[in-house]
Order: structure tokens, then sequence, then C-alpha cells
């Protein structure tokens, strides 16, 4: 799985991707959406304009992953320090910008994942079931997106530290007899990814 992503004309990029690569990418990106929710939607004959302004939860999710994607703004573990201020404070202030901003990320992440899913549909396989991906500017946004929060949620579910981060050898001497090898090796090529579309698009 070492795909890389080359820039195309018009600011998009394209990688190479075998038959195993795309399912596992689909697949993934399937239970994100499955993982994230449906989303709010307006019952017939609701304002949908109102429904813009309707207000989200205030709570963080009770999901470790959920809470990873959905972090509080304010003091919490995904939030910036904020020194000198009291606990209290913080919370009311995170529940706050929740209430008004997690629907709209919610609604980002799914249509993020959404274009994964879409783009994979649409590859015309060759040879041996592979297909050459190609993204426009706006889709490879999508993407980085998308990759992003599959490894903040697959990160999460193995529980791996910011030491693990920055010793990725550690990750990879794991034994294949043990049952995460899976999951990090998805986990380290979704990195390497990641990585390769970012640097495809740097000017």
């Amino acid at each position: 799985m070492a795909g890389q992503f080359e820039a195309t004309p018009g600011g998009g990029a394209a990688v190479a991707l075998d038959e195993v690569e795309i399912s596992i990418l689909r697949s993934l990106a399937v239970q994100l959406l499955e993982l994230i929710g449906p989303g709010e939607t307006p019952a017939d004959g609701d304002d949908p304009l109102a429904a813009l302004f309707a207000e989200g939860p205030s709570e963080p999710p009770s999901d470790p992953a959920l809470a990873r994607l959905f972090p509080d703004a304010y003091g919490g573990p995904g939030g910036p320090p904020e020194a000198g201020r009291p606990q209290e404070e913080l919370r009311e202030l995170s529940a706050e910008f929740r209430r008004f901003t997690e629907q709209d990320l919610r609604s980002r992440k799914r249509e993020d994942a959404l274009a994964v899913v879409r783009t994979l549909d649409a590859l015309t396989p060759v040879g041996d079931g592979g297909a050459v991906l190609t993204l426009s500017g706006e889709a490879c946004r999508s993407w980085l997106g998308a990759l992003n929060d599959l490894r903040l949620t697959i990160g999460t579910r193995l529980e791996v530290s910011d030491e693990d981060e920055a010793e990725e050898g550690s990750l990879y001497r794991l034994p294949d007899s043990d049952p995460r090898k899976p999951m990090v090796m998805a986990y380290l090529w979704l990195g390497a990814l990641q990585e390769s579309l970012v640097e495809t698009l740097m000017p």
C-alpha cells in the first residue's frame, strides 16, 4: 500500500489504488458515516431556514472517538489551553460553542466521508481491479478532511498516544499475532496517504 499522490493540472491530484486499497478505503469511509450519524433533516412542512439555526448538543459525545472528532473548544483534551480561567467557566464556554457549531461540523465531516465513497464508487477498474483515483481541487479538500477523521477515529480506538505518534516505528514493530496489527497498518497507511496528498497540494 505505497501509492503516492501526484499533482494534476488545475490543482487536483491522482493516485493509483489497487482493488484491496479501494475496498478498505470505502469500508472505512462507510463506517465513519455510520459513526457520525445521519444528521438532522427538517421534516415535511418544517421551515428549512429555521433548521439552519437550530441548536445542537451542549455536552461532548460519550463515545471517545466522537469526542475526538468533536472536541471541546475550551479547556478539554482537544481544545486550546486557557490558563487562569476557572474550569466551570471553560465548561460553559465549551457548551455554548458546541451548541451552535457541532451540527455544522457534523454535516461537513459527513459530506467529506460521502465524497470519498462517491469518488471510489465512480472509479473505472482496470486490469487487476485497481484504478487511478483522480481528484479535483475541491475533492482533494474533502479527502483530506475524511482521511484526517479516519486517522483520528482509528487512533482513538487503538489508544494511540502522542508518544506512539512520535515513534511510528514502535507501531510497525507490533507482532503479527497482535489483534491490533491490521488496524495499526491501516492507520499508518492512511497517514502516509494523507501526508502524500498534503505534499502534492503544497505550492
